[in-house]
């Protein structure tokens, strides 16, 4: 059986047909999944692409997308606009295998300073009517130095690779640059981008890092670091921030006077969200903790269009937040991204999704 596995992949890699059948088969596998916790079914997914991967077994799929979709943003060549969001690979170990699905970027994490085991289980709830997720995970991670390491080991991604920061969570405020400076120094050799991580809404307090003296300050201390290590290592690597979706017209106004006038490199817009009217009622919808998905879309392509009005075209924007179809891409970037990232659609549907949206932007 194995053998004949083997030789119909054989035959089908590079013409398209395999991913045909990946496609046809994912419904079913989803539905396996769904049947087991949430957390253990990311898990378990992750282990099975790593073990496909070192198998050799993706590599029988063929190329996912034409090399013309590549683009030129924050001075990195993208081989395509659509990237995975912080969160799926936390730890940085599964960059090869996502890769070989057809994201453009990868942006690993949150990865904080110290190993911390995040919030009580359980923690991640699916809201499937909605294809949404909730979850209050906490930057649970193995830790900065672990996260370098493991990305370091990646020998066949040939996208764009960014790490997503954060802080401890017993680390208070008034300390928080110290932690993102640790994060900033280490990630720095290994990553093409680095994402700023004050937006989470599942470190208590955390999101008060984005008022704008507070954010002003943090700016100005690791934009500080960023030109040092920029000599040292001989490469400057952009810095971005992610920003949270819960933010009126006057909280977006201050912080992007303060992006442009700290020089920040790029945005990314959104976080999930704690507003739970597009679910309202669902049995779900109390859970704490933020809110990914199709009912976060309208929310965050709201935020994402204001920040672009009021930073011109000279910030590039990454949208991220309930992109589900080729449609929703596409009103991201009419409404001012570059670039957009997705990550609960794509435990919805599947690597045809990814395909689909790199193609077709």
């Amino acid at each position: 059986m194995a053998v004949w596995v083997q030789r119909r992949f054989d035959k089908l890699a590079g013409t398209g047909q395999a991913w045909r059948v990946i496609d046809t088969l994912y419904p079913l596998i989803r539905a396996g999944l769904f049947r087991l916790d949430p957390e253990v079914a990311h898990h378990l997914s992750l282990r099975v692409l790593r073990l496909a991967e070192r198998g050799g077994l993706l590599r029988w799929i063929g190329p996912a997308v034409p090399p013309a979709a590549a683009v030129e943003v924050l001075g990195l060549k993208f081989p395509n606009r659509v990237g995975l969001a912080a969160g799926m690979d936390k730890e940085g170990d599964c960059i090869d295998a996502l890769g070989r699905l057809g994201f453009g970027s990868i942006e690993i994490g949150t990865l904080t300073p110290r190993a911390q085991p995040g919030n009580p289980k359980p923690r991640v709830f699916r809201l499937i009517d909605h294809e949404a997720i909730i979850n209050r995970m906490g930057f649970n991670n193995s830790g900065i130095a672990a996260g370098v390491a493991n990305a370091r080991r990646s020998r066949t991604y040939q996208g764009v690779l960014g790490i997503n920061i954060g802080k401890n969570k017993d680390t208070p405020n008034e300390d928080a640059a110290a932690d993102y400076l640790t994060c900033l120094r280490q990630a720095y050799p290994v990553a093409d981008y680095i994402a700023v991580n004050l937006s989470s809404p599942n470190t208590p307090g955390l999101r008060e890092l984005q008022g704008p003296e507070a954010c002003a300050r943090l700016l100005e201390t690791l934009k500080r670091e960023q030109a040092h290590l920029a000599t040292e290592h001989g490469k400057r690597v952009p810095l971005l921030f992610k920003v949270a979706p819960d933010l009126d017209e006057c909280h977006i106004r201050e912080l992007s006077a303060v992006f442009l006038a700290g020089g920040l490199d790029g945005l990314i817009a959104t976080n999930t969200t704690l507003d739970r009217e597009a679910v309202a009622g669902h049995p779900r919808a109390a859970e704490a903790g933020g809110l990914s998905g199709r009912p976060e879309f309208q929310k965050s392509t709201a935020v994402l269009q204001a920040f672009a009005s009021h930073v011109g075209g000279r910030i590039p924007i990454i949208g991220v937040g309930g992109i589900a179809s080729l449609e929703d891409a596409r009103e991201k970037l009419r409404a001012g991204a570059t670039l957009v990232q997705v990550y609960t659609a794509f435990i919805y549907q599947g690597t045809g999704l990814i395909r689909e949206l790199a193609c077709g932007l």
